[in-house]
């Protein structure tokens, strides 16, 4: 029987129901009789037992010598969480260690009924789990009362400083007693943490355990190097080759979460999305598929996923890289909880494996770099499931005896094998289109890249039916062109962008695989056909095209009739405003006749001088002309500083 002689007894029971054969060290660590009453800062890996180690702390406070709660108008212990889902963890977890207590515990948690929730506080309430949010609701509208508060406990404290809790979480401890006890619990203590502590705890003792700075000795890491165009893929291969119960993948924004969970269902997984556009009551479904087993994948985002307890989780894959260590520790920490095995895997670009390698630097992991698992990898391990399949292990029943006996007469050994082993396959480890995965290179892919337009001597030539007037650009056309011929980027040469049409050049081998893979009617997307040009076809090149039969007085825009004065359409149309009011200046009107001051011929220079011929009528003087057009040349810089005085 085990001895937890610093655990209060009725939690001790608690704890022996529960089957417990010993406390994590972090428990251990709480439960120090000088420790006893005073505030603390914890900090240790996630899945190392902090739920249960706040609940033990927390119970000589509240209890005292007693062994039950009494009757209290208001709550006297609040727990505070970054998320939904961890919050009714900690509930529950609470629930089962203070069930001899007869305590009463509430949650306040965002998605939920206020209503209902006002309703339980009102009632004699001992324990409140709620988070930062909605508590602050409840304080706001009287709801919620805190002034006999003992002991609050802010878990996963660093991540509700990263989810911009800052404000309510010092809204709440403000209105508490200061005689209250505090507890911070976390992950990770960044200087965030320490300057919350030193405004918030009372003397307050750091408390960290010995595998703080260790790699969680539960959880192997690996890393994979693949392009990003190859990432579904290799996911799949990873996927297949574990065959967890649960695993989780962790994407950057949600629109990739729903892209994700679309592709992988449709490939013949079970999957659920986690994400912070889903109602309470989604989310709820998605937690409960995967725990019951009815799904077995589930895509998520960094905040939707935080402080998840799957019991089953066996893998985590981190689809987008991590943006920090302290991310990476949080999302690996789903997994090898509670002295469970975990595996972790990331899928790094050849671009960012430098990035990649200081993130594990700054994190103490010692991760395993390689490829993704290849097909025959896969199948191999499947093989070997079969093998070691537990169905081997079980004895024959009575009832077996005789159907056994029968079924070896009438097929043979071979032929049972290998029926069991059709059905394994079949069934368990139902087949789906795999494809070995190539590991990317940042060096090789740059190679490829330099060499592409300029590798083929003897490429193929396609020809697309849109060109510059629709809009075609080559950056994104490129890709497209891989895509849907699952080429790599070193497989298409030349792009030439027609003003009606687009000529591609092609490997011969990569010629071959686009036919293939495009469709039958030899159309892309957008409605884009596609065809194949002869051998001898050589494009032309759109610079030649445009100098031929220019000078370079062409180039600069202007017409071969300069000399006469003549100026080109182009240079008439891109006259400024300045321009033209130099030649509404240069008409004067005066009695009789109308004086025209024609421009001379165009000179596109800064040093404009306008010649004027004037034909005056008889008996007049001739008066000057007055304005921009008799004075000295404007610089530059003024012209622009007149423009700015104007606006």
């Amino acid at each position: 029987m085990p001895l937890f002689d610093e655990v209060v007894p009725v939690l001790r029971e608690a704890l022996i129901r529960r089957e417990y054969t010993h406390l994590t060290p972090v428990q251990n660590s709480v439960l120090e009789p000088e420790l006893k009453d005073r505030d603390l800062l914890v900090s240790a890996q996630t899945g190392s037992g902090k739920t249960v180690a706040f609940g033990l702390a927390m119970a000589s406070t509240l209890l005292g010598e007693k062994e039950k709660f009494s009757s209290s108008p208001s709550p006297v212990a609040l727990v505070i969480a970054p998320t939904r889902e961890l919050a009714l963890q900690v509930k529950a977890e609470l629930m089962w260690l203070y069930k001899g207590t007869d305590a009463a515990i509430s949650s306040c948690v965002g998605g939920m009924d206020m209503r209902t929730e006002r309703m339980a506080l009102s009632r004699s309430i001992h324990i409140v789990v709620g988070t930062p949010g909605r508590l602050k609701d409840h304080l706001e509208r009287g709801s919620l009362k805190l002034q006999n508060i003992k002991t609050v406990v802010l878990d996963e404290a660093d991540e509700m400083l990263d989810m911009g809790f800052r404000d309510d979480l010092e809204f709440i401890l403000q209105t508490m007693p200061k005689s209250r006890r505090t507890l911070m619990f976390s992950a990770t203590v960044p200087k965030p943490i320490v300057t919350l502590a030193k405004n918030y705890q009372n003397k307050a003792v750091r408390v960290s355990t010995k595998e703080e700075d260790k790699q969680h000795v539960d959880i192997d890491y690996k890393a994979y190097n693949v392009s990003a165009k190859n990432r579904e893929d290799a996911i799949a291969n990873v996927l297949r080759y574990y065959d967890a119960k649960n695993a989780l993948i962790f994407c950057g924004t949600r629109r990739a979460v729903n892209e994700m969970t679309s592709k992988f269902g449709n490939k013949g997984f079970s999957v659920v999305a986690l994400s912070g556009e889903l109602s309470q009551k989604e989310r709820t479904y998605a937690l409960n598929s995967l725990r019951s087993g009815s799904a077995k994948v589930c895509v998520a985002t960094d905040v939707a996923a935080r402080g998840l307890d799957l019991p089953n989780l066996e893998l985590v894959i981190h689809a987008d890289i991590p943006k920090n260590s302290q991310n990476l520790l949080h999302r690996s920490g789903r997994t090898g909880r509670a002295g469970r095995k975990g595996t972790t895997v990331l899928m790094v670009p050849g671009n960012a494996r430098r990035r990649t390698e200081i993130l594990f630097k700054h994190a103490n992991v010692n991760a395993t770099w390689g490829a993704p698992p290849s097909v025959s990898e896969i199948l191999k391990r499947d093989d070997q499931k079969i093998v070691e399949a537990p169905e081997f292990l079980e004895p024959l029943a009575e009832n077996e005896i005789e159907l056994v006996k029968q079924l070896i007469d009438c097929h043979g050994e071979e032929k049972i094998a290998a029926a069991f082993v059709r059905l394994f396959r079949g069934g368990r480890l139902a087949s789906m289109a795999l494809k070995d995965v190539p590991s990317a290179d940042s060096s090789n892919d740059r190679e490829k890249r330099s060499g592409s337009n300029h590798a083929f001597t003897q490429g193929v030539w396609f020809a697309l039916s849109a060109g510059r007037k629709d809009h075609i650009e080559a950056r994104w056309l490129l890709p497209m062109l891989c895509k849907v011929g699952r080429l790599q980027h070193g497989d298409v040469g030349k792009i030439v962008i027609n003003e009606k049409d687009t000529h591609v050049e092609f490997s011969k081998k990569a010629a071959d695989l686009f036919l293939k893979a495009i469709s039958p009617e030899l159309l892309l997307e957008q409605d884009i056909s596609v065809k194949k040009l002869p051998d001898s076809f050589k494009p032309r090149d759109n610079r030649e095209r445009r100098s031929r039969g220019n000078s370079s007085s062409d180039k600069k825009g202007y017409s071969s009739k300069r000399n006469r004065g003549e100026v080109s359409s182009d240079i008439k149309k891109k006259r400024t405003a300045s321009d033209h009011k130099d030649r509404k200046r240069a008409k004067l009107v005066s009695g009789e006749g109308e004086k025209i001051v024609k421009l001379s011929s165009y000179q596109p220079s800064q040093n404009k001088k306008l010649e004027h011929k004037q034909s005056e009528p008889r008996g007049k003087a001739t008066k000057p002309l007055r304005g921009r057009a008799e004075s000295k040349t404007t610089s530059t810089f003024e012209k622009r500083k007149r423009s700015v005085k104007k606006k």
